[in-house]
């Protein structure tokens, strides 16, 4: 009895122990699959934030190259606009002026860094009209040209000009863009090549007339030169005086005619100015002096082109009527003749300046025309030939105010290729 009682203890120990490990078991079991799971849900969510950094990162990485992407388009048409060799000027849609290149602001005569306020008062009126009849019409015009006139430090300018609407993405007007560019040297090469061919015509017309003019005055002044004036009466004698100073007076215009109206074949040939400028002066100072004047000399002569001979009788005609404005108007002269030699522009300019009354400027544009004249003395023939030897040296001649008060003339001669 006590053996099976001991026997059903030891079997009742046994069954409590293995469900003792029974449940240790499953307890470590469930611990374990707790474990995993929050493994594997810590894993998911660190790779989800590796995800998104990543993202963020590349996102982060696109937006730093548009926006270096957007600055070197925008620097790269800041350069074009800078260097564009042509004018350009931008308004809105109300016309108003807002950019304006360096190209525009050389031409248009303004400062290199000009505000809004400062373009809209440099902008020709011709140039401002153009671009109110785009904003209006809506539409581009065609390449048109409008004049500057000179002002003080600033040359006389023709401009060809063009002028476009700017639109936005929908459509709209929002201003218009002016593209311009400097037309004077091809302006002055046509009026060049006007003149020449009206200089041609014009000696064509008039050099037969002359030599019958001349050979008539020939032959009155023959007779008044045989008629004795101390055989004839005494009130008679000053009207053979007058006629002879008539004749010897239309004898000179004639000649001066005839030279002017033949037509000009000058010798190019490698020429110095320096030497020719250096004789002119020299002989023009001498007449200076006799008023109390002078005549002076300064800057850079170049070879040209050119006839020697032609030359010389151009500057001594610019020069010797710089000297009698001056004395005809009561001023000591003070005559300068300045050479700059422009590399860059292939062309030598040389400057004939007084002090003298100078030339009103409603006459300003008839200098040059044959027989004009403000002078009581002049025949009108001496600027009218300096322009026509000028321009067969294939260069042109302009009249300015000169820094000391009276006149200054301009010329211009091209310089002969360079070498290699």
């Amino acid at each position: 009895m006590a053996i099976n009682t001991l026997a059903l203890f030891f079997l009742i120990a046994v069954v409590f122990i293995l469900f003792g490990l029974t449940i240790f078991v499953l307890m470590r079991l469930v611990s374990t699959s707790r474990r995993l799971a929050a493994a594997e849900e810590g894993g998911a969510n660190t790779f989800m934030a590796v995800a998104m950094q990543e993202a963020v990162a590349r996102m982060r990485t696109h937006e730093r190259e548009l926006a270096a992407r957007a600055e070197a388009s925008e620097l790269l048409s800041d350069q074009i606009i800078d260097n564009l060799p042509s004018g350009l000027l931008v308004t809105d849609a109300a016309g108003a002026p807002q950019r304006i290149n360096p190209a525009g602001a050389r031409l248009l005569a303004l400062p290199a860094a000009t505000p809004a306020a400062v373009i809209a008062a440099g902008v020709p009126d011709a140039m401002r009209s153009l671009v109110e009849e785009c904003l209006t019409t809506r539409t581009g015009s065609s390449r048109r040209t409008i004049t500057m006139e000179a002002s003080p430090g600033v040359p006389r300018r023709h401009l060809g000009a063009g002028v476009s609407p700017l639109r936005n993405t929908s459509g709209e007007v929002t201003g218009a863009i002016c593209l311009f560019t400097d037309l004077t040297s091809v302006v002055d090469l046509e009026d060049q090549l006007r003149l020449k061919d009206s200089l041609a015509r014009l000696g064509e017309l008039t050099a037969g007339l002359a030599h019958e003019f001349r050979n008539g005055l020939a032959t009155i002044h023959g007779y008044a030169r045989l008629m004795n004036a101390e055989k004839l009466p005494a009130d008679h004698r000053a009207y053979v005086e007058s006629l002879r100073a008539e004749t010897d007076s239309l004898t000179e215009i004639v000649a001066n005619f005839l030279a002017f109206a033949k037509p000009t074949h000058p010798v190019h040939e490698p020429t110095a100015l320096a030497p020719i400028v250096s004789r002119v002066v020299d002989d023009a100072a001498n007449e200076a002096r006799r008023s109390g004047g002078s005549v002076e000399m300064a800057g850079e002569f170049a070879e040209i082109e050119g006839d020697d001979v032609m030359m010389r009788q151009a500057l001594s005609n610019l020069l010797r009527n710089a000297v009698e404005a001056c004395v005809e108007a009561g001023t000591a002269p003070l005559v300068r003749v300045h050479g700059v030699v422009d590399t860059d522009a292939g062309v030598q300019r040389i400057t004939v300046s007084d002090n003298g009354p100078g030339v009103p400027p409603d006459v300003a544009d008839k200098v040059f025309r044959p027989f004009f004249t403000t002078r009581g003395r002049g025949t009108g023939l001496g600027l009218a030939l300096v322009q026509k030897i000028i321009v067969s040296h294939n260069g042109r001649v302009t009249l300015g105010a000169s820094p000391h008060g009276g006149a200054e003339f301009t010329i211009v001669l091209p310089l002969p290729p360079r070498r290699n």
